[in-house]
């Protein structure tokens, strides 16, 4: 049987802001043109809103370090094609991901997504 990890264990400096928010995080200005250490972090890591991990808990969602993995390359795919709020579904659940922010928003399991209309995403992703 596979062990399961919780996200606090693989990333345990992840961000997980109280409020999701919707735009862009404002990074300061760099005139050397080398991305700053906190702009190289976000591009790294995918961080869950409080609302997300509520829902992960909530509905006994565990995500593995290779589904996490699979999720950050769907991330960066999305942002190169200008996606901003993107419904991704990944090993039978729902994720909704805030794409400039690397951001999951919320997470429905096979049950919840039964009949679920999905609203303001601009894009849909599934990841096998």
């Amino acid at each position: 049987m596979t062990e399961r990890i919780s996200i606090g264990q693989l990333y345990p400096n992840a961000v997980s802001p109280a409020s999701t928010r919707r735009t862009p995080v404002q990074q300061p200005a760099s005139n050397s043109g080398i991305p700053t250490f906190q702009k190289l972090l976000q591009e790294q890591f995918v961080r869950f809103s409080h609302h997300a991990e509520v829902r992960l808990k909530e509905r006994d969602i565990q995500l593995k370090p290779e589904q996490l993995d699979k999720l950050n390359k769907a991330i960066d795919k999305a942002a190169a094609k200008g996606a901003k709020d993107a419904l991704m579904i990944l090993g039978g659940n729902a994720l909704i991901v805030n794409v400039p922010n690397r951001t999951v928003v919320t997470a429905l399991d096979g049950n919840a997504m039964n009949e679920h209309v999905f609203t303001q995403i601009d894009s849909a992703i599934i990841i096998s």
